[in-house]
């Protein structure tokens, strides 16, 4: 075999590797990692240049690349972990394998960096949301009275409400957004379903466990769905949660859910309504088998 046939084949397989690019998104992360000498570039909007060049001819040539989010305050602990060596390229790429497989991660698809950004920022807050409500829910234990795992239960129970709101909505696409506001931070999650109810795996569990959150420890909270159907107007209606009441959600009356949509947060002003929308009264989950509120 000749050195070029070598070299032919040796190009052929780089196209078999799939990689992984670890992100710094934005200027405040990208000055931190200029404290190690290996971190050669000086100017973040530069470096953001390169990434998306790097992109474009890995695309070009037929190649995937994951786009990873690069926290340098995990990748310091990450490096006294390991007993890496932080100041070294190498040391990088080990963490970047790392975050391909633990971390949020985005496909590259083309798109411009602007674009993919904000997504890779929504999937890390996404997954950050899900780790402390699992974690708050976990925490909770067993119940001292008859043993029963209160999180666990809770859990069982969000997913058949969800199952129901699902079923019992008109239909067309659903948005549903979740919060909790009895923690020590403000849960929100949201859960996007189609006219054919395929659901993003994650996105579902985020939204189970938020929920789950919120009947478990009874803090104030609520869910608002938004329908919409090609033709018709939209709908939005909702439920405030109530863990320990019948099935943990309450619902809310039309006007209650006009005065959510047609306040503002911050002032506690009026704002206009939207045009082409019923803001409506949600329909009667009734049992269908879920499971019951852990009253001990």
């Amino acid at each position: 075999m000749t050195d070029t046939d070598r070299r032919t084949m040796r190009h052929v397989l780089r196209r078999e590797i799939a990689g992984t690019i670890g992100l710094l998104t934005d200027e405040h992360d990208f000055r931190a990692m200029r404290r190690y000498r290996s971190f050669t570039f000086d100017d973040h909007t530069t470096y953001l240049e390169q990434v998306e060049a790097l992109l474009r001819s890995r695309a070009a040539q037929g190649t995937h690349t994951t786009i990873a989010l690069f926290d340098p305050e995990d990748y310091a602990v990450f490096c006294a972990g390991t007993g890496l060596e932080p100041d070294t390229p190498a040391s990088r790429t080990r963490f970047t394998a790392e975050l391909a497989t633990t971390g949020p991660t985005v496909p590259y698809d083309g798109r411009p960096l602007t674009e993919l950004v904000p997504v890779l920022v929504d999937e890390a807050v996404r997954q950050a949301t899900w780790e402390y409500a699992a974690t708050l829910l976990a925490r909770l234990g067993p119940c001292v009275t008859c043993g029963e795992d209160i999180g666990r239960a809770a859990f069982n129970r969000a997913s058949a409400l969800i199952t129901r709101i699902l079923d019992t909505a008109p239909p067309g696409d659903r948005h549903l957004v979740c919060s909790v506001t009895g923690t020590p931070e403000t849960l929100l999650a949201v859960l996007h379903a189609d006219g054919t109810q395929q659901l993003d795996e994650a996105e579902l569990l985020e939204f189970t466990t938020v929920l789950a959150l919120g009947l478990a420890t009874g803090g104030p909270g609520g869910l608002v769905m938004r329908t919409s159907t090609p033709g018709t107007t939209d709908r939005i209606y909702g439920w405030r949660l109530r863990g320990n009441q019948g099935s943990g959600l309450v619902p809310l009356t039309a006007g209650e859910v006009f005065d959510a949509y047609c306040t503002d947060v911050e002032s506690g002003d009026l704002v206009s309504p939207e045009s082409g929308v019923d803001y409506c009264v949600p329909p009667d989950l009734g049992d269908g088998g879920t499971p019951p509120a852990h009253h001990h």
